[in-house]
């Protein structure tokens, strides 16, 4: 009896290791080992079959087991996504059945910077290798992101999958300025006056943004704004002029502004005309938005740079003038 239940037990102890060290085999088979060496990048086509990825990453050197491939699509849902996938070296079989069964694309960061006007941005999505197809609709017409004005998009820090088409980007883009429109639209704002529209605030924010890249900075600049439109005073913002002379491009690409210039003939130009210009001219982000919504409680109506990325402000024409002596001052020692 005795014999029977030690070889028993002994039995039980064998299986139990002989079951481990198969568990431990197929963890490592499937979990660990890998024969990818190299980065290899793979696009996966709508409709495809679990087959012909499976074919395409032995091909690849990804893979060196089709059925072990196929068994674990099936543990993770049984189906391959569409998209561009990236497998590092080292990737398990796990890890890359997991990847294409969830959709778990590659993917790349895009960086639409505060202040580009629509021009600019289409310029430097052109750039962006991550980025499939053209910035211009084939034939512009009824679709928002055909027919994008300055101040339509939000600028921000985009990561989306590889491929994505530059246009749908620059979707994705309006889209998120429109829902921060509906936000305040649905909490009930009121824009200070004697701003009454959405288009004012933006137009409004899209000069404060222009003129300066300090948050901290921003409702100060727009309280100047505000107060010179109160006192029906021309804004006299420069980059309004900036903005008519290279028709909308917004940069002047190393040109000076000079005093002839503010004469310039245009309804963006604030040197020539009161109140604001007709649209924003430019694209922009929160801060300057915040600072128009609820800018500085001052009594300031000009302002010239300090020479140390800020400004100084003034609450009159004299005081102004010698900040804009010490202003030119700097600049003459500068050259």
């Amino acid at each position: 009896m005795k014999s029977r239940n030690f070889k028993q037990k002994k039995f039980l102890i064998f299986f139990s290791l002989g079951l481990f060290a198969a568990l431990s085999v197929m963890v490592y088979a499937i979990g660990i080992r890998s024969p990818l060496n190299d980065t290899v990048v793979i696009t996966v086509p709508r409709g495809a079959s679990v087959s012909s990825v499976a074919r395409q990453l032995e091909a690849r050197g990804a893979i060196d087991s089709v059925s072990m491939f196929k068994m674990c699509v099936r543990a993770s849902g049984g189906r391959v996504q569409s998209g561009e996938y990236e497998f590092a070296p080292r990737t398990s079989v796990w890890r890359i059945a997991h990847m294409l069964a969830t959709g778990d694309v590659a993917a790349t960061t895009v960086v639409i910077p505060e202040g580009l006007t629509i021009r600019q941005i289409k310029q430097l999505l052109l750039q962006v290798h991550g980025l499939t197809g053209p910035v211009e609709c084939d034939k512009p017409g009824d679709i928002a992101v055909c027919n994008l004005k300055d101040g339509d998009i939000f600028p921000d820090t985009y990561r989306i999958a590889r491929g994505t088409s530059r246009l749908a980007l620059l979707d994705l883009a309006r889209k998120k300025m429109d829902a921060i429109h509906d936000a305040w639209r649905r909490a009930g704002r009121i824009a200070p006056s004697p701003l009454s529209s959405w288009n004012d605030v933006i137009t409004l924010a899209s000069i404060v943004q222009k003129e300066t890249p300090r948050a901290e900075e921003m409702p100060v600049v727009a309280s100047v704004y505000i107060n010179r439109l109160r006192q029906n005073m021309r804004l006299q913002a420069d980059p309004t002029v900036v903005y008519a002379l290279t028709d909308g491009l917004g940069d002047m690409r190393g040109e000076p502004l000079l005093r002839g210039h503010l004469k310039t003939e245009s309804p963006y130009n604030t040197y020539m005309h009161k109140g604001l210009p007709p649209a924003p001219i430019a694209n922009v982000g929160q801060a300057a938005i915040r600072a128009v919504l609820k800018p500085a409680d001052t009594n300031y109506l000009f302002f010239v740079a300090d020479g140390r990325g800020g400004h100084h402000f003034s609450k009159s024409y004299e005081q102004h003038m010698r900040h804009h002596a010490d202003w030119r001052e700097i600049k003459k020692s500068r050259n």
